[in-house]
C-alpha cells in the first residue's frame, strides 16, 4: 500500500523528508548554477528542515522541551560556526600567499619598454 503522499506503511515522515531533501540537492547539483544560488538552495533545505522540526511536523512523536531549546539556537551556533570558519580560511589563505617574483620582474620590464616606447613617441615623464 502506498500512500498519496509518497509514504508506505514501512516508511515514517523522516525518511520521506530524508528522501525528500536529497532528491531536492541531486537536482541542485545537476543544475548549473551560481555559487550563490547553490548556497541559497542549500540554505532553504536546511531552514525547511528546521522549521519542520521546530513546528513537530517530523514524526509521529513531538520532541521533547530540551530538543526544542537546542533547536532553537541551531540557526545561531550556525552562524557563528560559519564566521569562524571564514576568518580561518582568510587568515590561512592570506598567510600561505606566496609572492610570484618572476611575474614582478616581468611586469617592471614591460613598464620599462612601455616607458620608453612612449619617450620615442614624445612623451615625457
Amino acid at each position: 500500500c502506498v500512500c498519496v503522499d509518497g509514504i508506505g506503511r514501512g516508511q515514517t515522515q523522516n525518511s520521506f523528508l530524508y528522501l525528500l531533501a536529497k532528491k531536492i540537492l541531486k537536482i541542485l547539483a545537476e543544475v548549473i548554477m551560481t555559487k550563490l544560488l547553490q548556497w541559497l538552495g542549500s540554505l532553504a533545505v536546511l531552514g525547511g528542515v528546521w522549521a519542520a522540526l521546530m513546528l513537530d511536523l517530523v514524526g509521529s512523536y513531538p520532541l521533547s522541551p530540551s530538543w526544542h531549546q537546542v533547536l532553537w539556537a541551531l540557526p545561531t551556533y550556525l552562524l557563528v560556526t560559519f564566521g569562524c570558519y571564514s576568518l580561518g580560511v582568510v587568515g590561512y589563505r592570506l598567510a600561505t600567499f606566496n609572492d610570484c617574483q618572476e611575474a614582478s620582474l616581468e611586469l617592471q620590464a614591460q613598464i620599462q619598454e612601455a616607458r620608453a616606447d612612449l619617450a620615442r613617441h614624445g612623451m615625457k615623464f
